[in-house]
């Protein structure tokens, strides 16, 4: 029961269907390597402050490193009674490097881990389709240069109406997702800031850096308002 946070308030365990039930992990697990990279900046900025040593940093780190090769290799076993990506990499840190591991939670809660993965995965996430859609933009593009002389009848209102040229066409649908191109980069660009720091919803009485956290994760600012 102390695996849970609310482990302390109920003398029995959970029903399994309960716990599968409750359990993100299935689904949550492509968070892993954002999950790590907001560890090891968040654990980078402790040493940095003087909340964490030297010694405890390089520990924390470098079985962050090992974990993050499990996971790459698909021989990382995730567990639904850690309940998500979270949990499961922070014990298995623990497992593996001791007491140092627990120290990596100082300064900051699974509200704020969640909030800041969720938006490390948008970045990526939003870059990789607008490359996707300026390939086919591209690719539509190429097709009107070539079927100019195509001509094919307009439509309005379901009825046949002026003729135009095929690649009149096509760069219709090319400008419609040049537009949605622009919407998913400003959808980007405006959640780009970081959260980590907020902690359960009051922020935190450790002297942390935010700001260094937000510049090694590429983050443009961090957020104004903890809740």
């Amino acid at each position: 029961m102390s695996q849970y946070s609310w482990g302390g308030r109920f003398s029995e365990g959970m029903d399994a269907l309960v716990a599968r039930f409750n359990a993100s992990v299935r689904f949550d697990q492509r968070l892993a390597m954002h999950d790590l990279r907001g560890s090891q900046a968040h654990a980078r900025m402790l040493c940095t402050q003087g909340l964490i040593s030297e010694a405890e940093f390089a520990a924390i780190d470098e079985g962050l490193q090992t974990i993050k090769g499990r996971i790459e290799r698909g021989d990382f076993a995730w567990s639904d009674a850690l309940e998500d990506v979270h949990m499961n990499i922070e014990a298995e840190l623990v497992e593996t490097i001791g007491a140092a591991g627990k120290k990596l939670h100082t300064a900051r809660s699974r509200n704020d881990q969640v909030a800041t993965d969720m938006r490390l995965w948008v970045n990526e996430a939003g870059a990789e389709l607008v490359s996707a859609l300026v390939a086919l933009r591209s690719a539509l593009i190429e097709q009107a240069r070539q079927q100019q002389d195509t001509i094919l009848p307009g439509y309005t209102h379901l009825q046949r109406a002026q003729p135009v040229r095929l690649s009149h066409h096509l760069l219709a649908h090319e400008a419609h997702l040049a537009r949605d191109t622009e919407r998913i980069i400003d959808a980007v660009k405006r959640q780009n800031l970081s959260p980590l720091g907020s902690g359960a919803l009051a922020g935190t009485p450790h002297p942390i850096d935010r700001q260094q956290v937000a510049d090694a994760l590429g983050f443009d600012g961090v957020t104004v308002n903890s809740l």
